[in-house]
């Protein structure tokens, strides 16, 4: 499994994550291409080499012609859904300023669809986000973890006028994060920093056991005297990962559609490749009994799975994590009973003895052509299996 690990003693911000993955390897040139699908008025990411503190680490600067436009959400959006960012881009970069809005709501008393954005609305800030959303997929981490993060402390001055550090945003954003300690008299972490970690990190604490193959260091704009003012990100595999196979699981709670639409977004699934899907049932909010709908997946196949699901119910969002299976050998296997040829499966592990299972739909029609119940013809096949000679 691919882990990354975001050491946020000096704070986050958009900038810096974006420094840090474009650091570990991230290929700009990538990034910029869809950065550029925006429309942003001449907007151009630059990267140069820094030290903070006497340690090297990747500086961002975004590069544009003045502007004076305030951006809703939808505008946002809008610019988003037009670009030529992958659909997996797109959704995360939509779920950072989403996570954003509703953070400004909440400290404004307003709804999503009023929220002004204001310095998250700039074109600095827009290709920051939009870049490290196309940056961590391409960086392709199964799993993020994040230290406590700094935020700093003392006074700054936003839009509204000069509030306490962390500002409002931030610190709706970081709701239920581990915050550090600090004295640093200054905002470590920024609206951008903190709807990234509230949207992508799984789990916050020390780095999980790993083994490390790359390191980047993203340089935030200001220079602290008191440490290197830079982020820190771990990249590799996991050191306890268990022989096995790597597939997804992609889970989404549907309480609002009638059972013939998951029946049939289920047969899509099947058709589209699915490893296994299945329902479960579930009580929501306001006691609504609904479903869970799971599929299983390869990770090639997340993303076609993912479009069947929102094109077929009406979901707002998705789960998804991979998992480690694993499985028997088998191959096919047929064998001759009373009601005639039963087509089926072997299956065995290391040192083990095969095992026989029918195959249903092999079973039907025998049990259909001869007037037998299904059982009868179930029961057939194994004791065919079991009376044949090994092979």
């Amino acid at each position: 499994m691919r882990i990354a690990y975001l050491d946020c003693a000096s704070g986050i911000s958009g900038d810096m994550t974006l420094g840090a993955l474009i650091d570990a390897g991230v290929d700009l040139s990538a990034i910029s291409v869809g950065v550029d699908s925006l429309g942003l008025p001449s907007c151009r990411l630059v990267a140069s080499e820094v030290k903070k503190r006497g340690f090297r680490a990747t500086q961002i600067v975004v590069e544009h012609e003045p502007e004076h436009a305030h951006r809703h959400l939808h505008h946002i959006v809008a610019m988003i859904e037009r670009s030529q960012l992958t659909p997996r881009q797109q959704d995360l970069a939509k779920r950072i300023f989403t996570r954003l809005a509703e953070a400004e709501a909440k400290v404004h008393a307003t709804t999503v669809a009023k929220v002004h954005f204001h310095e998250v609305g700039a074109v600095d800030s827009i290709a920051d986000i939009v870049g490290a959303a196309i940056a961590w997929d391409l960086l392709g981490a199964s799993r993020i973890v994040a230290s406590p993060v700094a935020t700093g402390c003392g006074r700054v001055s936003i839009a509204h006028g000069t509030v306490s550090v962390p500002a409002p945003a931030t610190a709706e954003l970081l709701r239920g994060v581990p915050i550090a300690e600090t004295r640093i008299e200054a905002e470590l972490t920024t609206p951008t920093g903190a709807a990234i970690l509230a949207t992508l990190v799984d789990s916050f604490g020390p780095p999980p056991a790993m083994k490390i193959d790359r390191i980047g260091y993203g340089a935030g704009q200001r220079d602290l005297e008191e440490q290197p003012n830079v982020l820190r990100l771990f990249v590799g595999d996991a050191a306890d990962q268990q022989p096995g196979e790597q597939v997804w699981v992609i889970e989404t709670n549907l309480d609002d559609i009638p059972g013939e639409l998951v029946g049939y977004c289920t047969t899509r699934l099947w058709e589209a490749g699915a490893l296994d899907v299945y329902t479960t049932a579930i009580q929501m909010k306001k006691n609504r009994p609904g479903v869970t709908l799971s599929v299983l997946c390869q990770a090639a196949d997340v993303e076609r799975m993912e479009q069947i699901l929102f094109r077929e119910t009406s979901t707002l969002g998705v789960r998804r994590w991979p998992v480690s299976r694993n499985k028997l050998s088998r191959r096919p296997h047929r064998v001759e009973t009373r009601f005639g040829s039963i087509e089926g499966k072997l299956g065995w592990g290391p040192g083990q003895p095969a095992t026989f299972s029918p195959e249903y739909e092999s079973c039907l029609s025998a049990a259909t052509q001869h007037g037998v119940p299904l059982r009868d013809v179930y029961d057939a096949a194994r004791d065919a299996y079991r009376a044949a000679p090994a092979d």
